[in-house]
């Protein structure tokens, strides 16, 4: 579904959104360039809006490189979105009671641009478990989570992601959209997803999907750890118990 043009005058704040909107985990730091021809602006135009955001300190400019990068107002921000989420508060009490229950780390993670981001989280008994970054993004295509989401979006939406190249972060990453399109399908027969070492060696995630109010997913519950603890009976008992988790809050 295409979006709605923005309001009379909101052109210059459409645009100063894009520019941030346009730094990515594989492309955190980007020339003036770069950054015109990927939202489509002139240079001229773009190089006075980067000059406000960096005044703001929602970018920063390395001079020497001439290289732009988030800054450190988008963090605070993206901090206190996570500190004040209503969603977020609706979903802790979960996230503790299965980290208690499976011993492994548990996140619940949404949606943002082609990523997931880790919204909230609470780490696993283990001695070694998997580590809690909240506010992290990652790859939709590598990661349990992303499957999820990729498995219960409109087909308009997974053509568009599946149309840019899939990069491969191990060798266990699906970077085929072909082979991608036939997991998701099982993940919507089962219910859950499973991504083994697809993100980074040694880990393995379920997750399964959070349905909103409306019946749109809003996000996706998983749990992660090595992958000596993961065979596949308990991968089996731990989408089973996500998906118990998420229907219980839907």
């Amino acid at each position: 579904m295409n979006k709605a043009e923005p309001p009379k005058g909101a052109q210059a704040v459409s645009r100063a959104i894009a520019l941030l909107k346009a730094f990515t985990p594989e492309k955190p730091k980007m020339g003036l360039a770069e950054l015109a021809d990927v939202i489509s602006l002139n240079k001229t135009t773009a190089h006075r809006l980067l000059a406000a955001l960096e005044w703001d300190g929602l970018v920063a400019r390395d001079a020497a490189r001439g290289t732009y990068q988030l800054g450190p107002a988008v963090i605070a921000m993206g901090s206190q979105a996570l500190l004040t989420s209503d969603l977020r508060a609706r979903i802790r009490p979960t996230l503790e009671h299965l980290a208690l229950e499976s011993g492994e780390t548990a996140t619940f993670e949404v949606k943002s641009g082609d990523c997931m981001l880790v919204l909230d989280g609470v780490l696993g008994s283990f001695r070694i478990s998997a580590s809690l970054d909240l506010g992290t993004q990652w790859p939709m295509h590598a990661c349990s989570t992303g499957k999820c989401l990729l498995a219960h979006m409109p087909e308009a939406e997974v053509k568009l992601i599946l149309s840019r190249p899939l990069q491969g972060y191990t060798p266990q990453t699906i970077t085929q959209p072909e082979i991608l399109r036939e997991e998701l399908v099982h993940i919507r027969e089962r219910g859950y997803a499973v991504a083994r070492e697809e993100l980074e060696p040694d880990y393995v995630a379920v997750s399964a999907p959070l349905p909103g109010p409306m019946g749109f997913v809003e996000g996706a519950v998983c749990l992660g750890g090595p992958v000596s603890r993961f065979d596949g009976e308990r991968i089996v008992a731990l989408g089973t118990m996500l998906k118990k988790a998420v229907a219980q809050l839907a």
